[in-house]
């Protein structure tokens, strides 16, 4: 009975807006929707969907890794889209005859390869292509390195190391920053993307440079300065060196068409 009147309210309300009915799984798809200029087309998001600010009005359907589908569908959208986290969610939401979209945020290439299908899909080709350029641009105009440097990007400030310490790996768009930059990862196995390492690890690794994205939101009570003398307490040639690096600007964790602003100060970071 309830998938039968589903079906009608969805032709009822489909056939009074013709416009698209979007609703986007995780705060990056949110952000690059914003950006293309189909925000008016948006009816609802994932939880944490922070940027811009316009977005936090919105209904949300839960958390990007466990949405609610019955909300999902409440809204009657005629475009569902989310990440590879979300694989599960969509298949289901075919069911109810639903359009979905799934995208790759993995990687450099990936972002902007999904914010090309998305302008595509929403007819707005000619800004996706400028959110590319902007990228590119930054690749091109980052800081690049003289002599390249071990770097160790770090996800989390925490004042007790002992819980493991989660980085960036491999096939990772932070990866292809480090690169870009004209350094290496002090991570080099290629197993996984986001690695959970002890403190030994960290030691054997001894990376030249450590960089930490804070999250505020996520973390607001972490003592900053405890934090940093336990990082400065491991013996690498980052702590020797004074070379270790806080930084908490939000736009750090969101692999949408921001990653433009990632890549400059992730450069600039890894120049000191």
């Amino acid at each position: 009975m309830y998938i039968k009147t589903f079906f009608l309210l969805s032709f009822l309300l489909l056939s009074i807006h013709a416009n698209e009915r979007i609703v986007s799984l995780s705060p990056s798809l949110t952000e690059i929707i914003y950006a293309l200029g189909s925000e008016d087309e948006l009816v609802a998001t994932s939880e944490y969907s922070l940027y811009p600010k316009e977005a936090q009005t919105l209904p949300s359907v839960g958390g990007y890794s466990n949405p609610n589908i019955e909300k999902i569908l409440s809204h009657i959208p005629s475009l569902v889209i989310g990440q590879d986290f979300n694989q599960a969610t969509l298949l289901n939401i075919q069911r109810f005859g639903r359009e979905t979209l799934l995208l790759d945020l993995q990687t450099l290439t990936t972002i902007k390869q999904s914010i090309t299908t998305l302008g595509e899909r929403l007819g707005k080709v000619q800004r996706a292509q400028e959110l590319v350029a902007d990228i590119d641009d930054a690749l091109t105009s980052a800081p690049k390195a003289i002599k390249a440097k071990k770097v160790m990007i770090v996800f989390g400030l925490h004042e007790d190391l002992t819980r493991g310490i989660y980085i960036a790996g491999h096939d990772i768009f932070f990866e292809d920053i480090i690169l870009a930059c004209g350094h290496k990862n002090a991570y080099s196995s290629t197993l996984t993307s986001q690695p959970v390492l002890s403190y030994e690890n960290v030691i054997a690794l001894n990376p030249d440079t450590i960089i930490i994205l804070h999250s505020k939101a996520s973390n607001p009570s972490v003592n900053k300065q405890k934090a940093l003398e336990a990082w400065h307490n491991i013996p690498t040639n980052a702590a020797k060196n004074k070379n270790i690096t806080v930084l908490d600007e939000s736009y750090l964790h969101i692999p949408s068409h921001r990653v433009a602003l990632t890549i400059k100060r992730l450069c600039k970071a890894m120049a000191r």
